[in-house]
């Protein structure tokens, strides 16, 4: 793994207090081919409030890395080294336990709203859970809070839309219900996993701009680590690290 980081020149400051630590991390997959190496030792640090992107090329390992931070591999796949989250280790915890990190304090938007959102849920019922669950809200203020989230993403109609399922929208649309559904707890840590590979080049940059412009009115205190394989780490391009080969 070749990693570098670059960030604009700032005026010497108090250092900020690590939000997410990642050190030594691995994440290998045993195959009937034997095992394949997808992250192979890497290590970055991520300060509260602060952005910083991974780019690299498809294959690099960046989702890979992203899932061992939330605990979504898939059953061959193992992380080994460690991953601090706000001082505390969480590589490999329980379901149990994770379950109270995820959308609550780590929101993830992925690079896939089609393959990501339930075919068989309407919108409604898939942002209503995670109000429901992690914010112990009723059903009926779960519902307001879904259409105010999509209508801070500009979904028309959003009090009606948001009883459609996924395949009545278009893919900008399904990765903008993505946006609202990874704001919705306002997480202390947004993870993007390449949030407008699968979108039009001339819907990409609103989409950017509308994640960016929804994190300041939900979670504008939150880090931000987005992923992706251009040459324009969005949506900040202030400190960045190139990741390949693992």
């Amino acid at each position: 793994m070749a990693c570098v980081t670059r960030s604009t020149p700032r005026i010497a400051r108090k250092t900020k207090m690590a939000l997410l630590e990642v050190k030594n991390l691995k994440v290998d997959f045993d195959t009937n081919d034997g095992v394949v190496h997808a992250v192979k030792d890497l290590s970055y640090t991520l300060e509260k409030g602060r952005t910083l992107a991974i780019v690299g090329e498809s294959g690099s390992g960046k989702t890979q890395g992203a899932f061992a931070i939330l605990g979504l591999l898939p059953k061959n796949g193992r992380a080994s080294g460690s991953i601090m989250f706000d001082g505390k280790e969480i590589i490999n915890l329980p379901t149990r336990e994770m379950n109270q990190y995820r959308a609550r304090r780590i929101g993830i938007i992925f690079q896939d709203p089609m393959t990501s959102l339930n075919p068989y849920l309407r919108i409604s019922r898939q942002m209503t859970e995670v109000l429901e669950l992690h914010k112990g809200m009723s059903h009926g203020a779960a519902v307001a809070e879904s259409v105010r989230f999509l209508d801070a993403v500009r979904i028309p109609d959003a009090k009606n839309r948001v009883h459609m399922y996924p395949h009545e929208f278009s893919g900008g649309m399904r990765q903008r219900v993505m946006i609202a559904m990874s704001l919705l707890c306002g997480p202390e840590l947004l993870i993007a996993d390449e949030p407008t590979t699968a979108l039009d080049v001339t819907v990409q940059a609103e989409i950017i701009d509308l994640w960016s412009t929804c994190r300041r009115i939900s979670a504008p205190r939150s880090s931000l680590l987005p992923m992706t394989w251009g040459s324009s780490p969005a949506p900040v391009k202030k400190r960045w690290s190139c990741m390949t080969g693992g």
